[in-house]
């Protein structure tokens, strides 16, 4: 697979975050849309096996990536424990400094704030409106509410990681797929026109890497569940992704997918055996044994992306054993 950076502009405001499995769902609709579900099924094949013929990351400020997810002990200098929040708040390290020791790396990150990355969420006033009288309704029937909008500041880029199979899918496809859901719209309510932006770049990326690297950072949600680790040196936090049929799926019968649980981004896992290889987890749902869709009801052959594009990176053996 080869490495590829997309930079990206964003045109308005978004409501659903820009997360690498999010991306590849919605990725996946436009190349159904383009080329037909024939070809996605084709691209898809072997996906549950270790097989991916893409890995998307989450999106970042353009030129860095975030923080991992480690304890304390693993951090040199800072240790006054008043200063914990305001250390905590910085969560974006340059990609130019990812390959000083881990250890230091709390000293160079950044927070949002200091590198113009900051996003401003405002609430977007709606109403309920009954569809057969078109109308918002009075007393009880007038039920208004609020959705929330996340806003990048103006002139903000953002930095998405891909790992791409080209014997199946070429780099000239992927600009064109990347394009397509910019103009589009990303996520929720891109038919009222959010979650656009416009691809700026799409080129060949040298990852940040660390001699003698033991471990792995991933750059999206991923599923490590049964896989090899050494799990005293793995660290995440997790959360459960309550999944639901983007485009033409929400009209399928039943739109909401069985929930996962994932390894949130900025994970550190470290394999028993490591090998410096592009991106780390596993593609989740397809078929069963039973014939029925792991995931969905509504499209049995419904994957997720479980897989997440990985820096490698070296752990202080010392610090864990201080620990």
């Amino acid at each position: 697979m080869i490495t590829l950076k997309a930079t990206l502009a964003p045109k308005t405001a978004f409501a659903t975050p820009l997360m690498g499995d999010t991306l590849f769902g919605q990725l996946c609709w436009a190349i159904r849309h383009g080329w037909g579900e024939a070809r996605l099924a084709a691209l898809l094949d072997g996906y549950t096996a270790g097989r991916p013929f893409l890995v998307v990351s989450d999106a970042f400020p353009a030129g860095y990536l975030p923080m991992p997810t480690l304890p304390s002990t693993y951090w040199h200098g800072e240790t006054d424990p008043s200063q914990r929040k305001a250390l905590k708040r910085r969560i974006w390290l340059a990609e130019a400094d990812a390959t000083a020791p881990v250890g230091d790396w709390q000293r160079l990150a950044k927070t949002a704030e200091e590198i113009g990355a900051k996003t401003e969420d405002r609430l977007q006033p709606r109403n309920s409106l009954n569809r057969l009288t078109l109308a918002t309704g009075k007393g009880a029937g007038f039920a208004p509410y609020s959705v929330r909008q996340h806003w990048y500041p103006a002139g903000a880029r953002l930095d998405i990681h891909l790992r791409l199979d080209e014997s199946r899918f070429s780099q000239v496809d992927m600009e064109q797929m990347l394009a397509v859901v910019g103009l589009a719209g990303f996520g929720k309510d891109a038919n009222v026109g959010l979650g656009k932006f416009t691809l700026e770049t799409l080129q060949a990326h040298t990852q940040p890497y660390q001699s003698h690297a033991n471990a792995w950072l991933t750059l999206a949600p991923c599923a490590p569940q049964g896989l090899a680790w050494d799990t005293e040196r793995c660290f995440y936090t997790v959360f459960t992704r309550f999944g639901r049929h983007g485009d033409i799926g929400v009209h399928r019968g039943n739109p909401f997918k069985a929930p996962v649980l994932l390894a949130n981004t900025g994970a550190v896992l470290a394999p028993k055996s490591y090998d410096n290889q592009p991106f780390t987890g596993q593609g989740l749902g397809g078929i069963g044994a039973d014939g029925e869709g792991i995931l969905s009801q509504a499209i049995s052959e419904t994957v997720h992306q479980g897989y997440a594009p990985v820096v490698g990176i070296r752990l202080n053996m010392l610090a864990k054993e201080a620990a």
